[in-house]
């Protein structure tokens, strides 16, 4: 296994760079500064490589500058990139491509609103809920990530999103999310019988006055730790809102192409959406993003716009994003390399008093750092120290969680088994160095 001394001469110096010149405006991830990367793998400018858990924040499904990504988008740039409001051959075939795309659970979301970012997609399906139902109120869950934008934002139930921002969109209301391994209720998912689902009622009669219009979730919760729902919450959650009357938004901005081993997450509960938010993977690393829609919510020519939303290039990103997951079979390769991941990380747990809890589904893991096993005291400055050691051994991840105690391990979904394994290899060695 490599061992790099981190950050290298170069990489110190673009990061003295980007500390005088964008403050407060970086994540503070592990110092290196990323030059080049193919596939699974990560180039800094010291000539280091690494293997990739990050995805580049989930985005690079397809891997890094897969050659038949970038050719498509190469074509498309020579011969038009940005017409907009009108019409082109990519925009047409990409929405036909979505519609086309939507399991057997979902053909209802039969209209495709091409856009830029996640954030847009979030706020445009909180419009149309809005003047769909003619209510205000929206429901969110602690824990949510939605955007950054101020309605977007709005719903976060993470204080850091929002915090000292001042009054924040009217009408949102927040619920409990089934973080198992942190219950605030202090109960087991063996036995709750998803209380924090029932939870929503109270939730309804006490801050609702009313109005509710919609609510919207992630199928699981990235930004808060990878938190993963208990089987049957989601199905749980959606039947509340079907006898509400209130419509029901799946956010998989993060979940979403083949990131589960499915193409998109709801698929795992067949579940049926009112509106869907996709983002990230659809462009693999081109910003592109999409919100579903049942065609009867939309009034008609004009109501939906976007400045850059269905550029031709974001379009010709994305279909071709399509045919690599589906013709190098990336869901399976999920499925498979991703089952073995957590099965080596949930080893982990059991061998080191540190790790708390490992979840996943196909290759998006969470692990848990905590100071012990009795208390679950997260420990998130140690995970930062692991993070930064990782990397010294050749594999570059993230953090999440509310102190930023889970690890994030999200490989592109070309990773292959070897690849896997030396990666795991790394995390192990790295462990028992500590």
């Amino acid at each position: 296994m490599p061992k790099y001394n981190i950050p290298g001469p170069k990489s110190a110096e673009f990061l003295q760079m980007s500390e005088e010149f964008e403050k407060g405006c970086t994540s503070g991830q592990s110092p290196i500064i990323w030059d080049s990367a193919e596939g699974c793998v990560v180039r800094d400018v010291d000539g280091n490589e690494y293997i990739d858990w990050t995805s580049g924040v989930l985005v690079t499904n397809v891997g890094h500058c897969h050659p038949r990504h970038v050719k498509a988008i190469q074509d498309q740039v020579a011969k038009l990139m940005c017409p907009y409001d009108y019409r082109t051959p990519e925009r047409s075939l990409l929405a036909k491509r979505l519609v086309e795309s939507m399991p057997a659970s979902a053909k209802n979301l039969d209209s495709a609103f091409l856009l830029t970012t996640g954030s847009e997609a979030t706020e445009a399906a909180m419009r149309v809920a809005k003047r769909h139902t003619g209510r205000h109120e929206m429901i969110s869950f602690w824990g949510g990530f939605h955007g950054r934008t101020w309605g977007a934002m709005s719903l976060a139930g993470k204080q850091g999103t929002k915090k000292q921002w001042g009054p924040l969109m009217p009408g949102t209301l927040y619920s409990p999310y089934p973080y198992c391994y942190r219950c605030p209720f202090g109960m087991t998912c063996d036995t709750c019988d998803f209380f924090c689902a029932s939870w929503l009622d109270n939730i309804v009669a006490t801050e609702s006055i009313g109005d509710v219009a919609a609510l919207i979730l992630e199928p699981y919760q990235g930004g808060a730790g990878f938190i993963f729902p208990p089987k049957g919450w989601l199905t749980r959650v959606q039947e509340w809102c079907q006898s509400e009357g209130i419509l029901f938004i799946v956010d998989e901005v993060q979940a979403s192409f083949g990131r589960t081993g499915k193409l998109y997450c709801f698929e795992h509960e067949n579940l049926t959406p009112n509106m869907l938010c996709l983002g990230k993977g659809i462009g693999s690393g081109i910003p592109t993003a999409a919100t579903m829609f049942e065609s009867g919510m939309l009034e008609g020519v004009g109501e939906m716009s976007s400045t850059s939303g269905g550029n031709p290039v974001s379009c010709a990103a994305a279909l071709a994003v399509f045919d690599i997951i589906e013709e190098e079979k990336l869901l399976e390769n999920a499925q498979t390399v991703g089952a073995y991941m957590l099965g080596r990380l949930q080893g982990m747990v059991e061998k080191f008093e540190v790790c708390g809890d490992a979840r996943g589904m196909g290759l998006v893991m969470g692990l848990e750092f905590i100071t012990d096993k009795q208390s679950k005291e997260p420990a998130g400055d140690l995970c930062k120290h692991l993070c930064d050691s990782l990397v010294a051994n050749g594999v570059v991840c993230g953090r999440v969680g509310w102190t930023g105690q889970v690890m994030r391990i999200a490989p592109p979904l070309v990773i292959t088994m070897e690849q896997a394994e030396q990666s795991c290899d790394a995390l192990e060695m790295t462990l028992g160095e500590l």
